[in-house]
Parts: C-alpha cells; sequence; structure tokens
C-alpha cells in the first residue's frame, strides 16, 4: 500500500521522501534549499522550548533568542505567532510522518504489525503531551474538512495497512477511525489534565487496545 503525496500517491508507488508528506495547511511554495533548511532549524528550537517550558513558552523573542537571530528574522519567516503555531504543528507531523514511514522499528518498517501499531500510538501520545494545544488547534472545525484532509487520511491509510498485515477481521476503515478517535488532542489532554492519568498509563490502555483488535 502507498502512501498519500500532495498529488495523491509516489510515482513508482512507494511511500515518498518526508518532504513530500502532506502538510496540514495546503502545499507551502517551493523554498530554496538554505532557506528550508533555515527554516526547519527554526522550527526545531521552537518544538524544543514547547518540550521544555509548555506552549505558552513559545513567543517569536523566545524564539529568537533560542534559535540566536533577530526578532526580524522570526516576524519575516512566520508573520506572526499563530503562522509559528501552524508552521510547528506543521513541521511536528512531518517528523511523526516520516519516523513511522521510513523510521527505525518498532515505530517504522520492520516490526510485527500489533508492535508497530503500539508504538504509533505511544509516539503521537508523546506529541500531544508536549504540543497538545496545537494538535487541539488543528482538530478543531468541521469533521468533513478534518478526516479528509491529508494529514489524518495519512494516519487512517497508516492504521489501516498495518491492520491488513496483521489480519484483523471486521470493517477495516471503521476499526481504524475507532483507534485513531482513542489517540485525539482533546480526550488525551482531558484524560491527562482532568482525570490525571499519566502517559504510560494512557500508552498501556492503547497497547490493550490494539491487542483486543488485532489477533494474538
Amino acid at each position: 500500500m502507498s502512501y498519500p503525496t500532495p498529488n495523491g500517491r509516489s510515482p513508482n508507488g512507494r511511500p515518498t521522501p518526508a518532504d513530500a508528506i502532506p502538510l496540514l495547511s495546503g502545499d507551502a511554495p517551493t523554498e530554496r534549499a538554505d532557506a528550508a533548511r533555515n527554516r526547519r532549524l527554526l522550527l526545531d528550537a521552537a518544538q524544543q522550548l514547547v518540550r521544555e517550558d509548555g506552549v505558552d513558552s513559545l513567543t517569536m523573542d523566545a524564539l529568537a533568542k533560542r534559535a540566536g537571530v533577530g526578532k526580524g528574522t522570526v516576524f519575516r519567516r512566520f508573520g506572526n505567532r499563530s503562522g509559528l503555531m501552524l508552521a510547528l504543528l506543521d513541521h511536528s507531523e512531518r517528523k511523526y510522518q516520516a519516523a513511522f514511514m521510513f523510521g527505525p522499528p518498532p515505530l517504522g518498517p520492520g516490526a510485527p504489525p500489533a508492535e508497530r501499531l503500539i508504538a504509533f500510538g505511544r509516539a503521537r501520545l508523546l506529541d500531544i503531551d508536549v504540543e497538545g494545544e496545537l494538535h487541539r488547534a488543528a482538530e478543531l472545525g468541521a469533521a468533513a474538512e478534518r478526516y479528509s484532509g491529508a494529514p489524518y487520511r495519512l494516519l487512517h491509510t497508516h492504521v489501516s495497512m498495518l491492520l491488513r498485515q496483521a489480519a484483523t477481521p471486521g470493517p477495516i476503515a471503521l476499526i481504524a477511525d475507532s483507534l485513531l478517535a482513542s489517540l485525539g488532542a482533546a480526550l488525551v489532554m482531558y484524560q491527562r489534565q482532568t482525570r490525571e492519568y499519566s502517559r504510560a498509563e494512557i500508552g498501556d490502555n492503547w497497547e490493550t487496545l490494539v491487542r483486543h483488535v488485532v489477533p494474538g
């Protein structure tokens, strides 16, 4: 099974490189290699800030200081804080997608499908734990737009592929939707913040769900 690209599929039917992974908000203009590299470095610094001190710590000033550049550089690159947040979420999604498509096992290829599904969920929980507000913001809006959009379709395609590889009985598309629903940012953040479950507990519950669904 091939993964979707901005044009629907890769020419040779194989998963495409990480830079061809669909964007959250549409295709970006083509960038020079040096500009794209500098952008990634800024976003890596932004992701590190969020993971260390939370999303409220991510300001244009803080990013400029962390990255060692002028504030004007950050504003020219992202426009404002909202633009930075959207770019960071897209950056985070690309790294996550590249990890489960091309990275080392058990998240990437080379492990049994059930183990890859378990690793997929635990990795998603880590992203939500440190960047939950960004993920939750991305999930807002009309369901038809969210579930027909490229980011969700890629996740759904991947989970469906692993379910088929594991010879899971039942309606694969529906099962994939149900599993992904348990990884929704709003639900996970409620479980973490209100019900005070640890990420490990939620991850263990995800593993239990997968092992109930996937034949042993």
